[in-house]
């Protein structure tokens, strides 16, 4: 147990840098960082429904041909074409349900917060990277 809290109070120490002081969040700076992530959404959402059209179009592809999956002379294998867009569907799906949390975070008013350690992730890490969940020092 002595040894998580001091894992924490070490995480805490990183996150808050060396200037050791927290920033205030301004109306300016939170509507511009609800912006950011509202068109990140926009984006995450189109690619999730092509990624899907991706994922239905090689489904049915597969169900249509009878292939030799192990030695396609055309190269990849259907079930790695599928196995990695369904990969990247899931992870588009992650990143918009990351981007809900921060955008619920920032409609309330407040910085959005470590997940690791619980202090503010700096504005600057938010709008380069809006599904971010952690600060740098525990990213790191």
């Amino acid at each position: 147990m002595a040894g998580d809290e001091l894992d924490v109070a070490e995480r805490h120490e990183r996150c808050t840098g060396p200037r050791g002081r927290l920033i205030q969040v301004g109306a300016h700076d939170i509507q511009s960082l609800l912006a950011i992530v509202a068109a990140e959404q926009e984006r995450t959402t189109r690619q999730i429904a092509a990624l899907e059209a991706v994922v239905a179009a090689i489904v049915e592809g597969s169900e249509l041909v009878s292939t030799d999956d192990e030695h396609d002379p055309e190269g990849a294998t259907i079930a790695y074409e599928r196995a990695q867009a369904s990969a990247l569907l899931r992870q588009a799906r992650a990143d918009l349900d990351a981007l809900a949390v921060t955008r619920r975070q920032l409609e309330l008013g407040r910085q959005v917060a470590c997940k690791d350690c619980g202090r503010d992730i700096d504005l600057e890490r938010v709008a380069a990277l809006p599904t971010t969940s952690r600060c740098v020092g525990c990213a790191a």
